[in-house]
């Protein structure tokens, strides 16, 4: 396995506080890094912005510049929200109001790649694997 889909906090940590990253975690971004197939979902974007607006992440580095440091850090390919990710998103059995986490986990299940999260919502999940 080297193919990894990565939650919005994985993508900040890994450019901002690596090691808050578990050691599996770690071994499975660092792995997919080097076969160029870390999945962010674009919705992920929308989050940081958001989490930077209401001051959950203070950086000194203004947004754009943020995101364009991380997607030149690695080798990410981003994944936009299509109808079969929609569609499963609305059917998932996630115990979160968070529609972000609800479309990442969708994500890696159409997908077929586990899902690198330290979301404790996320890690409960049975549909999906979980990377932590």
């Amino acid at each position: 396995m080297s193919s990894v889909v990565v939650d919005t906090h994985i993508i900040i940590w890994d450019r901002l506080d690596p090691d808050r990253l578990s050691p599996k975690a770690r071994k499975a971004f660092v792995q997919a890094d080097t076969h160029h197939t870390i999945v962010i979902c674009e919705i992920s974007f929308w989050e940081i912005a958001m989490l930077i607006r209401k001051k959950r992440i203070v950086s000194n580095i203004p947004f754009m510049e943020l995101m364009k440091g991380i997607l030149d850090s690695r080798n990410y390919v981003l994944q936009g929200i299509n109808p079969e990710i929609a569609l499963l998103a609305t059917e998932l059995s996630m115990d979160t109001k968070d529609p972000a986490d609800t479309l990442i986990v969708a994500t890696s299940i159409v997908l077929g790649l586990p899902l690198i999260s330290a979301d404790q919502f996320m890690r409960q999940s049975t549909e999906t694997r979980i990377i932590w």
